[in-house]
């Protein structure tokens, strides 16, 4: 019996939580939005360079699941992606993993809305438990946030100041973690939102995964550019007096543009690119080329599960409750799936 799909699923999985990593790294020092632009560009070359040693040439595609393919793009992957890197810069690789969970049952959901698929009793119970372990897991308080309350009391010696002190970044660190949340449910439904859109796609045409992939990545990519570039035209009409100074300063774009020159920065971003898009796609085709769909969709939403000992090998304290709480959110899309 060849099990190719589910090593693929897994694979693919184990190669976005590596990618995830690597760009909560990079979002240290890049902004999301431009993080997302570096990395849309580098996966779009590999793409195009595989096309053209392949032979691949435009398919021919109705102009209804051509818009289709590319308001995937624009949602999933110019908004969704850009958001989600923000969610990484304020949770975490682990748990911004884990907030992608919800994008399967919110899938489901939106295709039961828009699509008139059909939910049982058994998939609304997978919706339930992914939600709660993602709730369990993303509302506990890590040893980082104890940590920034100990600093608290540590730099606010003296009575009053003190308290002040350590109210202070513990309100901080509780509007960090809601504001991550919040990217993170953004990015699970615009994740869903794009996968709606594909799944029509893909119904109403015959298209070439691997072309799906270069039209989405695409279509991300330009709108990532326009958007920048509209607010680079914006700060020039804001400070027209100073546009000189505007364009010798520091910016958000040129400091990326700075850091991505870096030879090292630049080598992570084609290392993500090359793993969480551009094998992370091959291999996902192939899980659901060689495998049943219900399966390959439940392995591929293990990447928390990989994470965990990426994280504790890199020094992070990761509790049994946020081991439980992957295996319950994983267990719920497992639900969703086998039993929809």
């Amino acid at each position: 019996m060849s099990f190719q799909g589910e090593i693929a699923a897994l694979s693919a999985a184990c190669l976005w939580a590596i990618a995830s990593v690597v760009y909560g790294r990079l979002g240290e020092r890049i902004p999301p939005l431009q993080l997302n632009l570096l990395k849309g560009i580098v996966a779009i070359a590999l793409l195009l360079l595989t096309m053209v040693l392949s032979g691949e040439f435009f398919p021919s595609i109705a102009p209804i699941p051509l818009c289709l393919i590319l308001l995937s793009g624009i949602v999933g992957i110019g908004f969704g992606d850009t958001v989600f890197f923000a969610s990484i810069n304020s949770l975490g690789a682990r748990r911004a993993l884990l907030m992608g969970t919800l994008a399967p049952p919110m899938t489901a959901i939106g295709a039961m809305i828009f699509l008139q698929e059909q939910l049982n009793l058994s998939a609304w119970c997978g919706i339930l438990l992914t939600i709660l372990g993602v709730a369990w897991v993303v509302t506990e308080r890590t040893p980082e946030d104890r940590g920034r309350r100990g600093e608290g009391r540590q730099g606010g010696q003296g009575g009053q100041g003190g308290q002040g002190g350590q109210g202070g970044l513990s309100s901080r660190a509780t509007t960090n973690l809601w504001r991550g949340i919040g990217f993170g449910v953004l990015a699970a439904v615009a994740n869903a939102l794009g996968a709606l859109f594909s799944r029509a796609a893909f119904a109403q045409s015959v298209m070439n995964p691997l072309w799906a992939a270069l039209l989405r990545l695409s279509a991300g990519v330009l709108i990532l550019l326009i958007f920048t570039s509209a607010k680079t035209v914006l700060k020039s009409l804001l400070y027209r007096q100073n546009l000189q100074r505007l364009l010798e300063s520091p910016s958000e774009n040129l400091i990326s543009i700075a850091e991505a020159r870096r030879s090292r920065v630049l080598i992570a971003i084609i290392f993500a690119a090359f793993c969480g898009t551009y094998l992370g796609i091959w291999l996902q085709q192939i899980a659901l080329k060689f495998t049943a769909a219900g399966v390959a969709s439940t392995l591929l939403q293990t990447s928390p599960v990989f994470v965990i000992p990426i994280g504790i090998w890199l020094g992070e304290k990761v509790t049994w409750r946020a081991i439980a709480g992957v295996i319950i959110a994983i267990a719920g899309v497992g639900l969703l799936f086998y039993l929809k």
